[in-house]
């Protein structure tokens, strides 16, 4: 076993380089919301006082739902925007559309339904109310930092009347050029240090009331399909389990106890007329319990073998590699089988099961003469390669073994991804988070 480098590591950013990075993000959201804001807002009451005004006749339903069209629009563009303000992946919703054939009053009232296309209108109108204090902070906290700290090249360049009073002589700092230019110069660099802070509190004030309203309840809805379809491949993956291990129960240790029985009843009849008979068949009812107990032992390590559960994955895949028909080479990360660096248990069952499926597979299917497993532990996830140099042609067909592991990959939230084209070679590769 060797332990596994994690990979290239990204090239650094300078705090500095960072923090004006995200300084020009969080102010460039904020300052080109409000002319977004306002573009929705007008078409939002327009589309909304017509379809009023046109109610009474046919022409009201398909304005309202050409309004529904256009909020839809500026919600997609206000969700491209979000995620280089709350750095999360977009999320769009799974809007209603129309069947296959529908006719002209189905395709307008079908936006109508959909709860999303009424929560992107109430954001145009709701938007304004929040761009436009957040817009206005931020754009007086940079007129402060670049006036402010600049002042003293321009204070000649101001005129000023003999009874002007300035803010330092208000405030007591005397009347010169050298008061003013301290204040206006503190006041400056103050609005500079805390620009940062303005900028992103105003970022997340608006990103947040866009992300309930745009994002938030189509994440819910997406949590719970993928939470269903997390349950459905557990149960899938337990059944299929429990079908192959009846099967092999019934096919191995089941027929070997039948035989066992058997065995004994002759060897009692045996007994008293032909000792050595007897004595011949319990030998071979000792053989056929030694079998049965390999078998039992072979299952078992199919189910939770103890090799895992005392010192871990590491140990518990060399001997998966050194049980493997086919030569394999076994690339692990040793941590994981330390006692500060051992997963969670039905993580490393479930990335047990992945290997000794994989490896399974490439023993009845692949003929290749070798193959390479690497697990690699990254920054929340755990990464399964198999790669063999068999024939190919493997996929995720329910009734093949691989629909096995997807089941199980699937109910524990990971992914998983096979090419294997004809003529090989094949690839599996799993990640699931941790």
């Amino acid at each position: 076993m060797t332990a596994v480098p994690l990979g290239a590591a990204p090239t650094p950013t300078t705090p500095v380089r960072g923090l004006v990075g995200q300084l020009l993000r969080d102010s460039g959201y904020v300052l080109f919301s409000l002319p977004l804001a306002l573009v929705g807002f007008v078409l939002a009451v327009t589309g909304i006082s017509l379809t009023a005004g046109l109610l009474v006749t046919t022409l009201g339903l398909p304005v309202l739902a050409g309004t529904l069209y256009v909020a839809r629009g500026l919600a997609d563009l206000e969700r491209l925007r979000l995620r280089a303000v709350l750095r999360q992946p977009r999320v769009r919703p799974v809007y209603l559309t129309p069947e296959r054939g529908a006719g002209f009053w189905r395709r307008v009232l079908t936006p109508m339904r959909d709860t999303q296309s009424w929560l992107d209108l109430l954001h145009a109108f709701v938007r304004l109310l929040v761009t436009l204090p957040t817009f206005v902070v931020v754009l007086v906290w940079w007129a402060l930092a670049l006036t402010g700290t600049l002042y003293g090249a321009y204070d000649w360049a101001i005129p000023r009347g003999p009874d002007d009073q300035d803010l330092s002589q208000l405030l007591g700092m005397g009347d010169g050029a050298g008061a003013r230019i301290a204040l206006n110069t503190a006041i400056g660099l103050f609005a500079l240090f805390t620009l940062p802070l303005v900028a992103r509190a105003c970022a997340r004030i608006q990103g947040a009331v866009a992300y309930s309203l745009l994002t938030g309840v189509a994440e819910m809805r997406q949590r719970i399909t993928t939470l269903e379809e997390q349950k459905r491949a557990a149960a899938s993956a337990e059944a299929s389990a429990l079908r192959r291990l009846e099967r092999d129960i019934h096919d191995g240790p089941q027929q070997r106890l039948v035989r066992l029985a058997m065995d004994l009843s002759r060897a009692r009849q045996q007994l008293a007329a032909d000792p050595e008979a007897a004595r011949r068949t319990l030998d071979e009812a000792v053989s056929q319990t030694r079998d049965t107990l390999d078998e039992l032992r072979a299952l078992s390590r199919g189910i939770a073998p103890p090799i895992l559960v005392d010192r871990g994955l590491p140990s518990a895949l060399a001997a998966l590699a050194a049980r493997a028909l086919v030569p394999t080479e076994l690339l692990v990360d040793d941590e994981l089988g330390t006692s500060g660096g051992r997963l969670d248990p039905a993580l490393e069952s479930t990335a047990y099961f992945v290997v000794a499926e994989a490896l399974t597979n490439v023993a009845k299917h692949s003929r290749a003469d070798a193959c390479r497993v690497e697990v690699t532990r990254k920054v929340g996830r755990l990464e399964i390669t198999v790669v063999d140099d068999g024939i190919g042609g493997a996929h995720l067909a329910k009734g093949h073994g691989l629909s096995g592991i997807a089941d199980r990959v699937r109910a524990a939230g990971g992914t998983l991804e096979v090419a294997s084209p004809t003529g090989g070679p094949t690839r599996i590769h799993a990640e699931l988070p941790r």
